[in-house]
């Protein structure tokens, strides 16, 4: 069963997998030129959406803040309409008092009071400057997403745009690179990837192009040149271990 399997399976010359590499290559480097053409706009969506969620449970955390200083404020009122309450009430019996000592014990009680309605009045009114600076904050916050959000949706409008012009020819372009590397063994394929993610311009198969390597441009001595050329065995560049291959199998005229 396993033998007849193997006589199934097709035997891919050198050549025929560096030309299959080298077209999957193109392929991807299609893919790379629409990633590009998308430039940073994604990365810039996504910074303005996580800026405006940050704006927005900052302007919460506002709001909750001036809800905290208005129930202070009206613990303060309360505070002084006791104090009141009992400054009348102990003024009512300065009228009854029998000696000095109750008299002084009742001024006491009522300058106390007193002096507890100025320090509620005060704590009010920093209590409401609070609220006044908070408000002025949630202004200018909410002029800060107003705009924001006006950069959010350009920016989305335009990501969307060219996601839509591409968006087809992205998937056609991953369906034949799926195809292709169906044709190449997994240890290569893995190989080809590896390169790909290491190269700054994302080439992992690359051309000879005049005597030198198409990736670095180092120069490639002539006997490896040949060898490249006989499509014997995969060859690697030396210098920034990209694989190599002659400009006829890339079909390219020098």
């Amino acid at each position: 069963m396993a033998t007849e399997k193997q006589a199934t399976e097709k035997e891919y010359t050198v050549e025929e997998k560096l030309y299959s590499l080298y077209q999957l290559q193109k392929i991807m480097s299609e893919i790379d030129k629409i990633r590009t053409l998308r430039g940073e706009l994604p990365l810039e969506v996504q910074d303005l959406e996580d800026e405006i969620a940050g704006l927005e449970t900052r302007m919460q955390n506002y709001q909750a803040d001036i809800k905290q200083y208005e129930v202070s404020v009206n613990d303060q009122k309360h505070k002084i309409s006791e104090s009141n309450g009992l400054i009348e009430k102990y003024k009512t019996q300065l009228d009854n008092v029998r000696n000095n000592r109750e008299y002084d014990n009742l001024s006491k009680e009522i300058e106390f009071q007193g002096l507890e309605v100025e320090f509620s009045e005060k704590r009010i009114r920093e209590f409401n400057e609070s609220i006044a600076q908070k408000k002025n904050e949630i202004a200018q916050l909410k002029e800060t997403l107003e705009g924001r959000k006006a950069d959010l949706a350009q920016k989305r409008q335009e990501l969307d745009q060219i996601v839509a012009e591409t968006k087809q020819s992205e998937e056609n372009l991953r369906d034949k690179a799926k195809q292709l590397e169906a044709q190449i063994d997994s240890r290569l394929l893995k190989a080809f990837k590896r390169i790909r993610q290491g190269a700054r311009n994302g080439l992992a198969v690359v051309y000879i192009q005049r005597d030198a390597c198409g990736g670095c441009f180092n120069k490639i001595p002539p006997q490896k040149q040949l060898d490249i050329k006989l499509h014997k065995k995969i060859i690697v560049c030396e210098y920034c271990g990209r694989i190599m291959i002659d400009s006829e199998l890339a079909g390219v005229e020098e």
